[in-house]
């Protein structure tokens, strides 16, 4: 997915990305953040997220190292924190785009559920959120869960990436490494 790079309206690392999404959402920021997790940061993993918004709702998401996107980007993205967070501003047109690509679109709310575990933030995003896109919001993403828990295939893939990467880097730091199972 490529965007233009915008004007960059915040640069940090952060906890939690509530904040960040209650500040677009207040903001009413039309652009993109870009999010790098702590292991991309620390551990060399692969790739970042990307959330797109329009008027402060969640419209699009994609994780680059994955190439996941929609809400199998969201997954990806939901990492544990700190994340290193960039914030861009951009023009609606800019993005128009990117958010006509229907395997992009993410619910207005699920973006709060999945990163941060809001309800009420999720509430308020679907609220503000276009009324075609908040009216299958919660069933869509039940769906999306359900089924990405179904795919035992990807989450042992997951798994399996996630435990060579730690026996990786703990052996680059000298550790020692035992098989706990």
């Amino acid at each position: 997915m490529k965007l233009p790079r915008g004007r960059l309206v915040r640069s940090r690392v952060v906890s939690s990305l509530a904040t960040p999404l209650r500040t677009v959402l207040d903001r009413e920021l039309t652009g993109y953040a870009r999010l790098e997790s702590q292991d991309a940061m620390l551990l060399d993993a692969d790739g970042a997220g990307v959330l797109t918004f329009e008027d402060g709702v969640p419209a699009v998401a994609y994780h680059t190292g994955t190439d996941a996107g929609g809400v199998d980007a969201l997954a990806d993205i939901a990492v544990a924190g700190p994340h290193r967070l960039e914030l861009y501003e951009l023009d609606e047109s800019a993005l128009a785009e990117v958010h006509d690509a229907d395997e992009l679109v993410v619910p207005p709310g699920l973006a709060a559920e999945h990163l941060v575990g809001d309800g009420d933030l999720a509430d308020r995003l679907r609220e503000a959120g276009p009324e075609d896109r908040t009216a299958a919001d919660h069933d869509r993403g039940l769906d999306a869960v359900a089924s990405f828990l179904e795919d035992e295939e990807r989450i042992d893939s997951i798994r399996d990436r996630a435990r060579a990467e730690a026996e990786s880097r703990a052996d680059e730091w000298g550790f020692d490494v035992t098989d706990g199972g």
